[in-house]
Parts: C-alpha cells; sequence; structure tokens
C-alpha cells in the first residue's frame, strides 16, 4: 500500500496552563503573539547586528512589558511576576534573543524596588520608559568612601546595554576581616555617562542579545544606589511594599533567563512538528515514524511539565509574600534548582528534535538550528548552571545548611 501524501493538519493548540488573572494581563499576551511575524522578519537583522532591533525595543516599551514588573508610582502596572514570565515564554517562540533582552532588562525595573527609594526617582525622574541592564558578576573593584564607594571594573555579558541608561553591576564590599566576602556582595547602580561600553559580542547563540563589557573607571556610587542581597533574605527590609517586591532577588531574576530557553524550546517542537507533517523519512512518513513521535510526545510532555512545575513555584513564593510570611528555605532551595535545570533539560529536547530532523537541520537557515543554538548558549548563564543548585539541594535533604545565599 503506498502511503498517503494528503496534508495533516495540526491539531488546536491546547489551552495555557496559567490564568494571567486580568484583562490587562490577557492584552498584554495577546499584544505578544502578534509580535510574532515581525520579530521572526527581524531576527536576522538582530543577528547580524548582534542588537535586538530599536523598533522591538519600541514594540516592547509600546505595549506595556517593560513597565509589568514597574512600580505604579514610576507608570509600571505591578502586576504578579507570572504575567511577566508567560510574555517571555511566548516571545521566545520566535526570537529568544528577544525575549533573553525582555527578561533580563525587564527584571531590573523590579529589582529596582529592592534599593532605597531614592534610586528609582533618579532613574525615572524625567522619563519612566529609561531602561537598565546588568551584569552581576562580584569583578568590581570597590574602595568605600564618604557617603558611598568608588568602583572600577570590567564586567562581562550585559545583556541589551546598548538601548539603556543605566546599569547594575556587581562588586564585593571588601572589609579588614574579610577582603572578599559573598556576603558583602552589593549591586551598584550607575548611569551611562560613568560608563563606556565596549563592543566585543561575537558568539555561537544569544547573538541578538549584544550582551557587551562594560567599564568603569573610579566612579563614585552613592551608598543609596546599592543593593545587598542578603538583606533579600526573609524580606523584613521590604515589609512595607506591595508583595511582589518582598520576593527574594535570585528567584525572581533566575526564572527571567531561564523562561526565554523555554519558550524557544516549545517553539522550536512547533517547527519539528511542522517539519513532521511533511518530511519523510526514508520510506516512510517522518509523522509514521515511531522515532519521530516519540521525540514529539517527549518534547511535548516535558515541556509543559518544566512550565506546570515553575509556575506553581511562583504561585507559593507569591502566597507566602501576600501573607507576609517566609517561605520554607528548603523549598526555596527546590525552586532555584527547578530553574536552574530548564536549560540543561531543553538543550537535552532539542538535540533530539533537531537530530530527527534529518540533514536539513545542519543547514545555516535551519529553524531547529537557530532555536538550538540559542538554547545552548543560554547555558553558559551562571543562573542555567545547574550542579551547584543540585548540591545544594541534594545536601539540604541530607541536614547540611544551605551554600546559597542568593534562594
Amino acid at each position: 500500500m503506498t502511503a498517503t501524501t494528503t496534508p495533516i493538519q495540526a491539531p488546536q493548540s491546547s489551552p495555557a496552563l496559567y490564568s494571567l488573572g486580568s484583562p490587562r494581563a490577557n492584552e498584554l499576551l495577546e499584544a505578544a503573539r502578534r509580535m510574532h511575524p515581525v520579530l521572526a522578519a527581524r531576527r536576522a537583522a538582530a543577528e547580524s547586528e548582534r542588537c535586538i532591533p530599536d523598533a522591538t525595543i519600541d514594540d516592547f516599551q509600546e505595549a506595556g512589558f517593560f513597565r509589568v514588573l514597574q512600580a505604579r508610582e514610576y507608570g509600571g502596572y505591578e502586576m504578579d511576576p507570572q504575567v511577566f514570565f508567560a510574555l517571555g515564554l511566548e516571545i521566545a517562540k520566535t526570537c529568544m534573543s528577544s525575549a533573553w533582552v525582555l527578561g533580563v532588562i525587564g527584571v531590573h525595573n523590579w529589582q529596582i524596588n529592592l534599593f532605597d527609594d531614592e534610586a528609582a526617582g533618579e532613574v525615572w525622574r524625567d522619563d519612566n520608559s529609561v531602561l537598565i541592564s546588568s551584569s552581576y558578576a562580584p569583578v568590581g573593584r570597590v574602595v568605600p568612601v564618604e557617603g558611598g564607594f568608588k568602583l572600577s571594573g570590567r564586567w562581562s555579558f550585559s545583556s541589551g546595554c546598548e538601548h539603556c541608561d543605566w546599569v547594575f553591576l556587581g562588586a564585593v564590599v571588601p572589609t579588614e576581616e574579610a577582603p572578599f566576602d559573598m556576603q558583602n556582595y552589593r549591586t551598584f547602580l550607575l548611569p551611562r555617562s560613568d560608563y563606556r561600553i565596549v563592543e566585543n559580542w561575537d558568539v555561537v547563540g544569544l547573538k541578538g542579545t549584544g550582551s557587551h563589557d562594560i567599564v568603569v573607571d573610579d566612579a563614585f556610587v552613592p551608598e543609596h544606589r546599592t543593593h545587598r542581597m542578603r538583606e533579600d533574605r526573609g524580606g523584613a527590609k521590604f515589609a512595607h511594599k506591595p508583595p511582589l517586591y518582598r520576593l527574594p532577588f535570585m528567584q525572581v531574576f533566575a526564572r527571567a533567563v531561564c523562561t526565554a530557553t523555554l519558550g524557544a524550546t516549545e517553539g522550536a517542537l512547533e517547527k519539528y512538528l511542522e517539519i513532521g507533517r511533511s518530511r519523510w523519512s526514508g520510506p516512510i512518513p517522518m509523522r509514521d515514524d515511531p522515532t519521530a513521535r516519540r521525540i514529539a510526545a517527549r518534547v511535548k510532555a516535558e515541556v509543559e511539565c518544566m512550565k506546570r512545575t515553575l509556575f506553581c513555584n511562583f504561585d507559593e513564593l507569591m502566597s507566602c509574600a501576600r501573607d507576609g510570611v517566609e517561605a520554607d528555605l528548603l523549598d526555596r532551595a527546590r525552586y532555584r534548582y527547578d530553574t536552574a535545570v530548564v536549560a540543561d533539560r531543553c538543550r537535552e529536547l532539542s538535540s533530539k528534535m533537531l537530530k530527527a530532523a534529518g540533514s536539513s537541520g545542519i543547514r545555516n537557515e535551519s529553524p531547529l538550528l537557530q532555536q538550538h543554538r540559542d538554547i545552548l548558549s543560554s547555558q553558559a548563564h551562571i543562573a542555567n548552571v545547574s550542579e551547584p543548585f543540585e548540591i545544594n539541594f541534594g545536601g539540604m535533604l541530607l541536614g547540611a545548611e544551605t551554600t546559597d545565599m542568593g534562594i
């Protein structure tokens, strides 16, 4: 019997597993979906220019994406983080670099609420659409001076920095007892006039993120423009703020950088299914190949499982924040591991789809290969290196103290 070549219709998408909870939230998600064609059209330019096009940033601004986690005082929406993460998932289906920049820069509008109130006023006093980039590695040289600190150094991987007028930079404040103790780690906030960008982003994936280096030469940073991460523990400093701003920094930031990877994997699955409905695998249609079917089933199930886990974790975190109680430390260690392991699992799933797609998958124009390079590159971010979080979580299960100050 000859195999049929009748086109197979794609099944209808299943409803989202998360409820965004408000008309505005659903409008934001629909706006993200409408951007798919234009983001696809701009993807090549983003990669060749090593920078998300200004037009994409303008579209994100107009849609209100950067305002999701921003305080109402400065024109923000103060929405549940789940809304922000849902937008990242949707954008990443088409352009992971765009979603990565949205996730990293957009989360800074949340973090600035962990600083003294004066800091946000300086950034947004004249224009509440101003954006902040970052590089958190503790590589800066800090000298305490009257009223603040002198900061110098060179930081790498500042995603989207060319679109931003301020930057968050990481460094450890030295003391006589401990010249380098991560308990004294701070994030320093600097205006564009205090740093320069060195354009050196030349990588295999996430090319459009424009994650260049930042250089600072002996800039003064006042005390109110620093954030001490250890003060996030328990959230006591922020008890007067809305629940959104009582969450530990690393829980929020880590989710921002794993979400793009998960969304890109879901987008790769959509492309894989498109290929599988029309491609032949030797003498049979790919859709009839048991291996191709098993891969489709596994990827779909694992993507939905990861989404459900991440959304449930943040529901629990937000519930604690609303109730004014500190989330259980062991639970928080699990949340960090659940977040970090996403990149590992997505890389494995992407590899399987790329292999099953056959020889066409190795062409540079292959959409599966493009997504795979981005997914692979996301593993390089320290928040996506899962082993330390796995070891810490396992150690706590065995009765050890946590080694992760960021949970």
